[in-house]
């Protein structure tokens, strides 16, 4: 394993999070669609709630124009109905206007009492084939305009998408100084300059140990220059039970009834199916053993039926909990899971892997919520 030292120095503690699957990404079989895992409001919200009593500290309520329901809606409507969980959400840049977007965010932050982050996306829109530096520069824009937004008096900003001189941000201020924390995933060079240069935490997906390390490396190249130091994530399935044996034998269970047209067709109607890092995750599947594990306890087989995060950590208590031991130690503070049913594998993770883990909220690390405002209690042996 590569050590990679070179993120945040408090690592005693990681953000454990759970994801809700808004853009109808919920089976009990893989690529089989189930009338009560469907994208819902009610369902998802279930997910929600059910991470948040099992002990997640954050929840990623992901973004498709295809499938599903909008993020920041269903963000604002969990805010009545958590009080611990931070939501994690999805915003596709270009999207929304981004001074309409830098009161929308800041509206749902004051909802959540300074629970709320940010997933900066840099997709293509639907009927848009854009090249990647014009979309990363948008991106870059936005977020340049969300933090004047976020952080001064008056906006003014001369871009090559965006222009604005003389607008009042009042009152756009976010419940956290200086705005909700930014995570950010993307593999190519123009991702890693925007996210080097103005986001907080770099996301991940599963692929082995080595090519994970030398990610963090490339992206701290960029983080250096601009005199920062980021923070890093996984995003991940998992599949954990007593045994491996168990563990295996229900990954096996989860794709019996996968038809490979099926799963492609899934693959293909995200927007993101063409990326350079979808590419890396079809390449993890050719690269893996004839059961499809490309390292111990890492398994392809979720990506055969959905674009995006493509391999789930498989194994007993013990072996899931060493590989993400193996992770924290390589830099990585920020675990986003997942598994099929969200909430059966939400509560199998809660109850084996979770409570021996030292967990924190990263908004609180960075300082994000005002002082004096009450943080969200830690558990037993845990730290800020």
């Amino acid at each position: 394993m590569t050590v990679v030292p070179i993120t945040s120095p408090d690592l005693d503690a990681s953000e454990v999070s759970w994801f809700s699957a808004l853009c109808s990404d919920d089976y009990q079989f893989l690529g089989v669609p189930d009338g009560d895992l469907r994208s819902s409001w009610a369902h998802c919200s279930e997910i929600v709630k059910t991470a948040e009593a099992q002990g997640f500290r954050n929840i990623l309520c992901p973004s498709s124009y295809q499938v599903g329901q909008d993020t920041l809606s269903f963000v604002a409507g969990c805010a009545p109905i958590t009080s611990n969980i931070n939501l994690l959400a999805a915003v596709r840049c270009g999207e929304m206007q981004p001074i309409m977007l830098a009161r929308t965010i800041a509206t749902l932050d004051h909802m959540l009492e300074g629970r709320l982050t940010v997933n900066i996306i840099s997709s293509d829109f639907p009927g848009e084939t854009a090249p990647s530096p014009y979309r990363y520069q948008r991106s870059r824009e936005v977020v340049e305009i969300l933090k004047q937004a976020w952080t001064q008096d008056e906006i003014n900003y001369q871009g090559e998408v965006y222009d604005f001189a003389g607008l009042t941000t009042d009152p756009v201020r976010p419940y956290q100084t200086g705005g909700p924390l930014l995570y950010f995933g993307g593999y190519s060079p123009d991702a890693l300059e925007l996210c080097g240069q103005h986001c907080d935490v770099y996301l991940m997906w599963p692929e082995k140990e080595e090519d994970l390390a030398g990610r963090m490396k490339a992206v701290n190249s960029v983080a250096e220059r601009y005199g920062r130091t980021l923070d890093y994530g996984l995003r991940v399935h998992v599949i954990v039970r007593d045994t491996e044996a168990e563990a295996r034998e229900y990954a096996d269970y989860i794709v019996s009834k996968l038809d490979d047209e099926k799963g492609e067709a899934i693959r293909n109607r995200a927007l993101d199916s063409k990326s350079l890092g979808v590419s890396h995750q079809s390449h993890n599947r050719e690269i893996a053993d004839d059961d499809g594990f490309i390292e111990p306890n890492l398994w392809t087989g979720v990506g055969r039926a959905r674009s995006g995060c493509g391999a789930a950590l498989v194994g007993s208590t013990d072996q899931v909990l060493s590989k993400l031991e193996n992770y924290h130690k390589m830099g990585m503070r920020a675990f986003i899971l997942s598994g099929y049913p969200h909430i059966d594998e939400a509560k199998h993770f809660g109850a084996r892997v979770l409570p021996q883990m030292k967990t924190c909220s990263l908004p609180q690390a960075y300082g994000r919520v005002p002082q004096g405002t009450p943080a969200t209690p830690l558990g037993a042996g845990e730290r800020r």
